[in-house]
């Protein structure tokens, strides 16, 4: 059997007419590029170059060889290039459409839990807000989105994961971070609230002035931002208020200061796919996060349970 790599070889040495330069093409040293021709040459029993002329030619069986093996290595190289786009078809993406950082608490461990139950599955993330994630849902850009706003839509299923408590986030030396205990939303109605995202709305900014309107709070001073991270910053710098869920707190932050608020206070997180999506990927997501929501303590939402069921 022809060893392919001294054909390889004795292609660059053929194109390059002298070993000289084809060693440094190869970068090889050129005594072992003399011996893996000479050992062709042996194999087939004829010489392939002749070392007499300058620069060095082809033998009459040297030209039959290289053209014979210039097709077999283009073959092998198209072989595969094929194989290798069969394989990428073949292997299945499965996109996550995730709101802006900050908001996932478990999340992490959920991707990797399902990466190692999905080692066939090509699997990315996308951050996107939450209406986003229903456009790229309909579009096929994601496959399914962990969102935090409920936004109605026919061809879309929602599935409310958990309700997650949410912290009044307030400037460490105002008086109101110096209290202990739940804080109610009324006592935030005279400074100034910050929500995010500001654009595009609806958002989870609506979410929050939600909130306030269904403690029957009217809010005079509101300042949209871009996001939470935003909205932290200028809590600490004075700014004022603002709302975020608890996986957003950051406890090592001195000049901001979380408060609790009442029990009504909560922010979902929802898990959002296409409505009928029939899919393995999505299934096994479905059950990665019912085991890990067992082994946590996190009660595991009845409607996750019933799709489970009836798709076994």
């Amino acid at each position: 059997m022809i060893d392919l790599r001294r054909l390889r070889y004795f292609i660059v040495v053929a194109a390059e007419r002298s070993f000289t330069r084809a060693a440094r093409v190869l970068n090889i040293a050129q005594p072992p590029l003399s011996k893996r021709i000479q050992e062709l040459e042996e194999e087939f029993g004829v010489p392939l170059f002749d070392r007499e002329a300058r620069p060095l030619a082809l033998t009459p069986a040297g030209r039959l060889l290289y053209d014979q093996s210039i097709q077999v290595i283009q073959k092998l190289d198209q072989m595969s290039s094929t194989m290798k786009q069969f394989i990428t078809a073949e292997r299945q993406r499965f996109v996550i459409g995730l709101v802006p950082s900050g908001f996932h608490a478990h999340l992490p461990a959920i991707i990797r839990h399902y990466r190692t139950l999905t080692p066939d599955i090509e699997l990315s993330l996308s951050e996107m807000t939450s209406l986003e994630q229903v456009a790229a849902l309909k579009d096929g850009r994601i496959d399914v989105g962990f969102s935090r706003f409920r936004i109605e839509d026919s061809s879309i299923q929602r599935e409310v994961l958990r309700e997650e408590p949410m912290l009044a986030a307030l400037p460490a030396e105002h008086p109101l971070a110096r209290e202990e205990g739940t804080l109610e939303l009324v006592q935030l109605a005279a400074l100034p609230i910050i929500i995010y995202p500001a654009r595009p709305r609806p958002s989870y900014a609506d979410h929050i002035l939600s909130l306030f309107r269904d403690a029957g709070v009217a809010l005079s001073n509101v300042i949209e931002v871009v996001d939470p991270q935003t909205a932290l910053i200028m809590v600490a710098a004075g700014s004022g208020a603002c709302l975020i869920p608890a996986s957003a707190q950051q406890p090592m932050q001195s000049d901001v200061r979380f408060r609790p608020l009442p029990p009504e206070a909560t922010s979902p997180i929802i898990l959002c796919h296409r409505i009928n999506d029939a899919s393995r990927s999505l299934e096994i997501l479905f059950q990665t996060i019912v085991d890990l929501y067992g082994q946590w303590g996190i009660a595991v939402p009845n409607a996750l349970r019933e799709r489970l069921r009836a798709r076994s």
